[in-house]
């Protein structure tokens, strides 16, 4: 039989050198015995001579690279085979290195287990070790932690600490061993007691820090312990809020709803006092102007759109006989600045007309809907595709910017604007790049909407759908230059 003896710290490092000599030796996994120093007494001696002459000798140890990362983290577990089950499947590597893909075999599953568990207890010690300042000499202070892990992650976690807090002096103490960070340098040494960490202002930070983030609404008490497991929770100078917070969030859920906006945000007012207010207009007067039909369109409410958007958004450009292109609604930037397309889709817009010797400043740019709809997702306002109801409440305002500007042809920008404008807006890339006629006759031309650009998926489907979109604005200026023959 053979006993191996690892030493306490650099367990790691000194099971890779025992190893390979057991396998050098070729000793089977079943009569090794491995344990660290000071932990139980040295029963079977060293190599039995005898036995040894029956071991076959593997001259050339080798591993697949996936194999030493497990190993490395399962010799942290702080189980009883987290030295023998490694040297288990490297012992049995040797023969057959395809056992690492079967995960249902039994040493493999054991193996991926561990390595998931130290991997765990890693990510929780770098989420909750708690300096507390102890002082310091000349520009470097000094801070200390206590932290205790499930497993034996010290050594392996300890780095990431010397590179996040480089700039300072630190120990973080756990039971049996210490990392001291000083002046650039980390060491790992024997350590026996929790120290000595009175209360500091950093302390309160974590609590201001932690009521802040805090969100009500979205409590699961099984999910935080989860994440936040009760053992940390006497070291977290934060958990001492726990359970307050818990118990008052149904209460704070309720003052949030009760002080949700029925009105446009303080947003929206700052913007547009930014951009000028006006009178309001007599809203049974049917504007005699585009300038009266903008102002007018300011106040408008003929669907409920407007109650949370930030302004509304009408066209702008050449107003006598230009070409006019009608979009579906402005998106989020639109709304903030108050102006079409000048937004991601926009951007693509421009650079379409620019390749295609189309100016902009020749054209009246619009949309079917003058009002930004959306839904809310986090700090997120995520476009909502207007309904055909809010598409008819606004066909008043385009009717009165057709009206006004007398397009000389209407390039309708995907199906919304195509509904808006022909009443279809069906089968959009089936009448894509042709002509057809509106109610009064004008020329309509039939494209997507830049956005569909933006969405088309992968950057190769991206580029072919803008070289696409180009086409189609070199069409549209070719049947332009046929109108004025």
């Amino acid at each position: 039989m053979v006993s191996v003896i690892l030493p306490k710290l650099g367990f790691a490092e000194a099971w890779r050198s025992e190893a390979r000599t057991l396998l050098l030796k070729g000793a089977p996994p079943e009569v090794v015995s491995w344990r660290v120093e000071g932990e139980g007494g040295d029963l079977f001696g060293g190599f039995d001579l005898a036995d040894e002459a029956r071991y076959t000798p593997i001259q050339e140890p080798r591993s697949p690279a996936a194999f030493l990362p497990l190993a490395e983290a399962a010799l942290c577990h702080s189980g009883p085979e987290r030295f023998s089950l490694p040297y288990r499947l490297l012992f049995r590597l040797q023969a057959d290195r395809s056992i690492l893909q079967d995960r249902s075999d039994r040493d493999v599953a054991a193996l991926m287990a561990m390595e998931k568990s130290v991997r765990r207890d890693s990510h929780k010690m770098k989420a909750f070790v708690r300096f507390r300042e102890v002082g310091g000499e000349g520009d470097r202070r000094r801070f200390v932690a206590w932290f205790e892990p499930d497993h034996f992650i010290l050594e392996r976690t300890a780095p990431f600490f010397a590179r996040r807090f480089a700039d300072m002096d630190w120990m973080i103490v756990t039971p049996g061993a210490a990392a001291l960070f000083l002046d650039g340098a980390l060491s790992i040494s024997p350590c026996e007691g929790r120290p000595d960490m009175p209360d500091d202002a950093a302390d309160d930070l974590w609590r201001t820090y932690y009521r802040n983030i805090f969100n009500p609404a979205r409590l699961k008490v099984k999910a935080m312990k989860s994440e936040m497991p009760v053992k940390y929770w006497k070291n977290l100078p934060e958990a001492r809020l726990i359970p307050e917070l818990i118990a008052g969030a149904e209460r704070q859920v309720q003052e949030m709803r009760a002080a949700m906006p029925t009105l446009p945000s303080p947003r929206a007012e700052r913007i547009l006092s930014r951009v000028g207010q006006v009178d309001m207009p007599d809203r049974e007067k049917v504007p005699d102007t585009l300038e009266e039909a903008k102002s007018q369109a300011r106040h408008c409410t003929r669907c409920d759109l407007y109650c949370n958007a930030t302004q509304t958004v009408f066209g702008e450009g050449e107003t006598k006989n230009p070409l006019m292109f009608v979009g579906e609604q402005p998106g989020d930037q639109e709304d903030l600045a108050g102006r079409p397309f000048v937004g991601p889709a926009g951007k693509v817009f421009n650079a379409a007309l620019e390749e295609a010797g189309i100016d902009r400043r020749q054209a009246y740019v619009t949309n079917a809907v003058k009002h930004f709809k959306f839904e809310p997702r986090g700090k997120r306002r995520i476009h909502k595709r207007p309904d055909k109801g809010e598409v008819i409440a606004c066909r008043w305002w385009l009717d009165l910017e057709k009206q006004f500007t007398r397009p000389k042809l209407i390039v309708v920008l995907g199906a919304t604007a195509a509904y808006a404008v022909t009443g279809d807006g069906d089968g959009i890339l089936k009448r894509r790049g042709m002509l057809e006629r509106s109610e009064d006759d004008t020329p309509v031309f039939i494209t997507i909407h830049p956005s569909a650009v933006l969405r088309a998926g992968s950057p190769e489907a991206v580029a072919e759908a803008r070289a696409a979109f180009t086409e189609d604005m070199r069409t549209l200026a070719r049947a332009l230059a046929d109108l004025k023959t």
